[in-house]
């Protein structure tokens, strides 16, 4: 072959009424040079027509020998017209990365951040509960009391974050997924003055009331942002891109744990400021987020805007839009046309879906009810009890939110080439076995002068297992299983599932540690067995596979043991731009 690129220059095409220039580089070149370089230096205006036209499917049953041949004989002036799908070029996936930056600092960190800000204030807060009653009623407070109403400042939490996953869904879909994070600040700077006045209004009320507003907040960021996430990321970062979701909750238990330390924000003169600081990272998404797009399936099949469409494709993708990822969403706004979004309810109704939910609603459960918070409870006591003294706990503390944070990393890392089942179910299966060793370790601490240590090495690497499948993988599922229209009901399900277990857990543990003492982790381990189980044996593959291909291995199970046929899915019709010569060929 000849050794040369082709100079391809002048070539014009027509977007969005401006005129640009085609400059010969990357795969028209390369295509080019594969057909007519051996036939020696090409310089033709209908090289670049060709070039274009191969690219974009037009000459997809001419033969080749005929194809040399017009190029070799042929000098028409022509005018050319292409459509905005353009070539498959890489792009550059920075300002992806930007946007799940900007949109999980004021998202998911939150979430994590409002869990672990509480633990450092708690005897401070205590003490302004009794103070209160004491100047208003002249009551002084017993302390099962105040522990009552301790318990329900950091229970109400869950409740506020199930409110909010009830109108995720709802708000999702009116106002799109970028404009519900950004309304979703309205409760989060509500909870931050709420808190910070709550002192000088002396008013523990104030508190219970932000908790609720921080709550909503971290319920509708808990399901808006992976969807957010996973329909904005191409196929092939999908999941990595849901799963920045899990890391960013996991740095914020890490952030909440260190700006809590006494030498910061964890002193009795700042607990207010502590509870109010959450508003400097929805500060930041405000700032930041409206300067990237929409999600681009939102905009195509929820608003029919294909032109906002190509264009936030483009805007993330940092190159010209794919065609193929552009089908792949054309066909399902074929197969959503004419739908309404679905209703939660009409999800339990509707046996097309019927395993879907089944496993969202397992799975969204097994992630509170495997005892990864629980551990923490016992953390203190553990490293008491290996000899670390008390003022050197909290530092240690904060390693445990750091291994966590470490693991869901390392799954981003993984999720895409491992792919989600094995993670997910190997996870699992990892907490099971840590959990019966904890156990062991728990029943011979007294006996044995190692077994505390063998406690403290279960707690790193329960989080571990924890952090490198459930936490992360749980929240990419409703994003790759259900359909545009059924997915912000999905979320609202799954949302729900999780904070109504994560209050169920917070009321019961204390009940579990004092009945079953140091076999409170036995039930945490069924749990995980019965849910690795589950994923082994039901949940199906969703690595690199289409929305539709994804659909058709439910739609197996949900018709197992029938002779029913799926309906082949409305193809997707997308019309390319016209080639017109000044003279007939």
């Amino acid at each position: 072959m000849v050794k040369h690129s082709l100079n391809i220059t002048g070539v014009g095409y027509h977007t969005k009424r401006d005129t640009h220039t085609c400059r010969g580089s990357g795969y028209c070149t390369y295509t080019v040079f594969q057909l007519v370089g051996e036939f020696g230096d090409v310089h033709s205006p209908a090289l670049c027509v060709l070039a274009t036209c191969m690219i974009q499917g037009f000459c997809k049953d001419l033969n080749r020998s005929a194809v040399i041949f017009l190029l070799k004989n042929t000098k028409y002036n022509f005018r050319l017209v292409m459509s905005h799908v353009g070539v498959d070029k890489k792009g550059n996936d920075l300002n992806l990365m930007l946007m799940v930056t900007s949109c999980a600092i004021g998202g998911t960190l939150q979430y994590g951040y409002n869990l672990a800000i509480m633990n450092a204030p708690t005897i401070f807060i205590q003490n302004f509960v009794n103070e209160t009653f004491r100047e208003r009623w002249d009551v002084q407070l017993k302390n099962y009391q105040v522990t009552l109403v301790w318990t329900c400042i950091v229970s109400i939490y869950s409740l506020g974050g199930l409110a909010g996953a009830l109108i995720a869904g709802p708000m999702s879909i009116t106002f799109g997924r970028k404009k519900t994070m950004l309304l979703n600040n309205i409760f989060l700077m509500l909870s931050s003055l709420l808190a910070l006045t709550s002192r000088a209004a002396k008013s523990f009320e104030m508190i219970i009331i932000s908790r609720v507003l921080v709550g909503i907040n971290a319920g509708i960021s808990m399901n808006v942002q992976p969807m957010y996430f996973g329909e904005s990321a191409p196929k092939h970062l999908r999941g990595a891109a849901s799963l920045s979701s899990a890391i960013f909750t996991a740095f914020g238990v890490v952030l909440g744990q260190v700006v809590g330390l006494r030498e910061i924000l964890g002193s009795e003169p700042c607990w207010q400021y502590l509870l109010a600081s959450n508003a400097i990272p929805g500060l930041i998404q405000l700032l930041t987020l409206p300067w990237f797009p929409e999600s681009p399936r939102y905009l195509l099949i929820d608003r029919g805007d294909k032109e906002a469409c190509i264009n936030a494709l483009r805007r993330l993708r940092g190159c010209e839009v794919q065609r193929s990822e552009l089908d792949e969403i054309l066909q399902e706004q074929a197969e959503a046309k004419g739908l309404r979004p679905s209703r939660p309810w009409e999800l339990f109704a509707d046996r097309n879906v019927r395993w879907q939910v089944i496993s969202i609603i397992t799975l969204s459960s097994a992630m509170q009810l495997c005892g990864n918070d629980s551990i923490y409870f016992y953390a203190y006591y553990v490293f008491k009890e290996s000899g670390i003294s008390p003022d050197m706990i909290q530092y240690i503390t904060i390693c445990t939110g750091t291994c966590e944070f470490t693991a869901c990393i390392i799954c981003n890392l993984l999720i895409e080439r491992q792919g989600r089942k094995i993670l997910l179910m190997g996870g699992y299966v990892l907490m099971t076995v840590w959990a019966i060793v904890f156990t062991i370790a728990l029943c011979f601490e007294h006996k044995v002068e190692w077994m505390p240590y063998l406690s403290m090495a279960c707690i790193f690497t329960y989080i571990l297992s924890f952090g490198m499948g459930p936490a992360g993988v749980t929240g990419v599922l409703p994003t790759e299983i259900f359909s545009q229209t059924a997915r912000p009901a999905a979320y609202m399900i799954a949302g729900s599932m999780m904070w109504i277990n994560l209050f169920i857990m917070g009321m019961i543990f204390p009940f579990l540690v004092s009945e079953l003492g140091e076999f409170c982790f036995v039930p945490f381990a069924a749990v995980c067995f019965l849910s690795a189980l589950y994923v082994g044996l039901v949940l199906p593959e969703t690595k690199g596979k289409t929305l539709s291909a994804i659909a058709n291995e439910f739609h197996k199970l949900n018709y197992r043991g029938q002779d029913k046929q799926g309906l082949p899915a409305p193809q997707a019709q997308y019309q390319l731009g016209e080639v017109c010569h000044s003279t007939a060929l």
